[in-house]
């Protein structure tokens, strides 16, 4: 789900009342950032505060360390009970069927009901403890919540603190709800963003519509699930925290999908509850990005972090109290996918007002978002903008070399597309699986991986 797409961020085309709601309770983070948007790299951040050449996610559909400290572990070893709900997308290999055994992958949750990936959004299966798949019944996206509320419910006959995770398939491709959301949306009567371009296989009316109609979806979930906790005793005690993965093009810039360092790609939700210590309908400009979830939510609920963390602890910001507001924020993409059109491996960097992206052999992308918000011209190597261009260069530089980012993370063999990376066995990191395919050449060859949604 991409940040623009609710009420409270000015899209007049969605309804979210109860996101909208939602956010005039909490600090809404207007800038909550992707550093890798894409499914998996983007979760194994969530889970571990590091980027992903540190904690080896570097492509997607590989499957992350069980020796990882992970948020999960650490707050089950402070005493939480912990709870995993939803699309996992952390355990590699073969998606389907997609049961997940209990034990140290699944990285500190102690209940589960959750599948590995699946995007079947309307007829969709979750596994417990065994190896029985158990029907949803129902749009998943309900399901999920559904399956939150009996989670909510056996903490009220559990004395320990919780940690809950919610991991919804819906809004991503392919994108529907139910009729009833479908019915709210006429696709000639929505304002399509002033970057919005045809192309290949470009989501037009229709799949925006859709796609528009499943945030709402969401919007409805989200107002049930918010209700349980606000009649429940421990209400004012509880941390919600509603955000996404990654964005999604969806026709700007003639793009498709995610991958991409263009806002509608990077930025994400980020409204956060917690009525002991914030103060209603607070907005924040902060630059939060995914990096920063795991020491925040730690220092928020008091819990001492392992070490090697990446990202910052936002919690003065959050208590309002003074902080120093980060000045930019990093991002990375390792590799190419020809499934979205992403040609190559690219880092960036992003301030409040400017956004900057390059490839390894040469700059991409930058934008002025103050003149130019919805990105439409590309001043990287215009003369007027060298100055401009040179300090984004030495702060992305020193982005990389702080966090020990070296191009020689980036791969240049598709292994995402056609579902290599899922298609036959587990791999941990890319060059284990580049070693696969030299001695499988037949195997790794590209075709379509029919059935299996990307």
């Amino acid at each position: 789900m991409r940040g623009q797409a609710m009420g409270c961020m000015g899209d007049g085309n969605v309804r979210t009342p109860n996101l909208d709601r939602l956010a005039a309770e909490s600090v809404h983070f207007r800038n909550t950032l992707a550093n890798t948007p894409v499914c998996c790299p983007a979760r194994a951040i969530l889970m571990t505060g590091q980027y992903c050449h540190r904690n080896g996610m570097v492509a997607n559909d590989l499957r992350m360390r069980e020796s990882h400290s992970s948020l999960a572990k650490v707050l089950r070893a402070a005493g939480y009970r912990t709870g995993f709900i939803g699309k996992w997308h952390l355990d590699g290999g073969p998606r389907l069927p997609g049961f997940v055994p209990p034990g140290e992958r699944r990285q500190g949750f102690e209940f589960w009901a959750a599948n590995q990936c699946s995007h079947r959004h309307f007829d969709n299966v979750y596994f417990r403890d065994s190896e029985q798949a158990i029907p949803l019944g129902k749009f998943e996206a309900e399901g999920w919540t559904d399956l939150g509320l009996e989670f909510l419910e056996g903490s009220r006959r559990d004395e320990r603190p919780f940690f809950l995770c919610i991991f919804y398939g819906p809004p991503h491709d392919p994108y529907g709800a139910p009729d009833e959301y479908m019915r709210q949306y006429d696709p000639q009567k929505l304002k399509l963003r002033p970057n919005w371009r045809a192309g290949e296989r470009v989501p037009g009316r229709q799949e925006i519509a859709a796609y528009y109609a499943a945030v709402t979806a969401i919007d409805r979930q989200v107002g049930r699930f918010t209700a349980a906790i606000d009649n429940a005793a421990w209400r004012d005690d509880t941390v919600l925290l509603f955000a996404s993965d990654h964005g999604d093009m969806l026709g700007s810039q003639g793009e498709r999908l995610k991958r991409k360092p263009w806002e509608e790609s990077i930025l994400v939700p980020g409204i956060l509850r917690f009525p002991r210590l914030v103060k209603r309908g607070r907005v924040e400009d902060a630059l939060f990005t995914h990096v920063d979830f795991m020491p925040t939510l730690l220092g928020l609920c008091g819990v001492n972090p392992p070490a090697g963390l990446q990202g910052l602890d936002f919690t003065p910001r959050i208590a309002g109290r003074r902080q120093p507001n980060p000045e930019s924020a990093f991002f990375q993409i390792f590799g190419p996918f020809a499934g979205d059109g992403t040609a190559d491996g690219w880092r960036g960097v992003r301030t409040h007002r400017y956004l900057y992206a390059r490839y390894q052999s040469k700059p991409w992308l930058l934008y002025d978002l103050k003149q130019d918000p919805y990105q439409q011209d590309n001043l990287a190597g215009q003369p007027a903008a060298a100055r401009l261009q040179e300090r984004m260069e030495s702060m992305l530089e020193g982005w990389m070399k702080t966090t020990g980012d070296s191009w020689s993370y980036n791969w240049r063999h598709p292994v995402e597309d056609a579902g290599r990376l899922y298609r036959h066995r587990t791999f941990y990191t890319v060059e284990e699986y580049l070693d696969w395919a030299r001695k499988n050449p037949e195997l790794d060859a590209a075709r379509p991986v029919p059935g299996k949604a990307r």
